[in-house]
């Protein structure tokens, strides 16, 4: 495996998973789907509407970060150093 196959392994990781952040947090964001995943969810773990929100926006938060550290920031590594 040499350096332009990880540079275009990560591009594409980095592409993809920021592709599904931005779905996820635009469906969530402006509510298409908020209230069916609430709905889901409350059935099976009973929590009020406020924890779902925080447990969501945490997980949302979560997320982005392991994107930037395991693929954003290699990419932009192998970038700099190609």
């Amino acid at each position: 495996m040499d350096i332009v196959m990880l540079t275009d392994f990560f591009m594409w990781c980095t592409i993809l998973n920021a592709g599904l952040l931005v779905l996820s947090f635009s469906l969530i964001a402006f509510g298409f789907g908020s209230d069916l995943v609430y709905r889901i969810h409350s059935k099976w773990f009973p929590m009020s509407r406020e924890t779902f929100n925080t447990a969501l926006y945490l997980l949302i938060g979560v997320y982005k970060l392991l994107v930037f550290v395991f693929n954003l920031v290699p990419w932009l590594v192998l970038v700099i150093i190609k």
